[in-house]
């Protein structure tokens, strides 16, 4: 993103006041959202998920990039590794020049998966970024679960998007008896899922377009 007309200025008494311009672009660069998600299962219903919210995103015209947990095969985060693994460098780079993101977790045990959170502790390569982590990204949250507490794992997400600075959008999905909703293939069953789905990869678009019209 540009930097564009930062105002600065000091008041008495006062901390400092950035005052930000808003630009309208002629022509918008092309919104890119880059989905993570899965599981390390077979026949991934978070995966499935994911892929039907990206497929919602990309409706709106948006460039989508799906990483699955499972293909990215990653170790376990350790701030003391001297070697950064190329899938992790590879998802990092993306999600750097993303504009939005959606993330897409199963339940296990009240909270995300390890594989998942694993994941997102690697976007701490984006530590020394400009700007830094999720800064001015919009998030959409979806969520897996056997039971009916997948909202659970939706709240745990939330907490992380919040601590990497980024944004989430209102609209959540959290599925229930996901075994019930999709077949072998990925297929949903249910047509209100599937909008739910759908609308939360569109509004990620919209947000992301919104921070892509403002230049900091």
């Amino acid at each position: 993103m540009r930097k564009y007309a930062i105002n600065l200025r000091r008041k008495q008494n006062c901390s400092l006041v950035v005052c930000y311009k808003t630009k309208i672009p002629e022509k918008m660069e092309k919104i890119k959202i880059v989905g993570i998600g899965g599981s390390l299962t077979e026949n991934s219903n978070s995966l499935f998920a994911l892929e039907y919210a990206l497929r919602g995103a990309a409706e709106l015209g948006a460039e989508t990039t799906l990483f699955d947990i499972d293909k990215l095969n990653l170790p376990m985060y350790d701030t003391r590794i001297n070697h950064v693994p190329p899938m992790a460098q590879a998802m990092c780079n993306a999600v750097a020049q993303a504009h939005g993101l959606i993330w897409c977790s199963p339940l296990y045990h009240g909270t995300i998966s390890g594989a998942f959170k694993n994941a997102l502790d690697w976007l701490e390569l984006l530590s020394n970024h400009t700007p830094k982590y999720l800064t001015n990204k919009v998030v959409g949250l979806v969520s897996t679960a056997g039971g009916v507490q997948g909202l659970q794992a939706i709240n745990t997400m939330e907490f992380v998007v919040r601590a990497l600075r980024g944004w989430t959008v209102p609209v959540t999905v959290a599925i229930a008896r996901a075994w019930q909703i999709f077949d072998e293939k990925g297929n949903l069953q249910d047509p209100a899922i599937e909008k739910q789905l759908y609308l939360l990869g569109k509004e990620v678009v919209l947000g992301s377009r919104r921070f892509a019209q403002v230049e900091v």
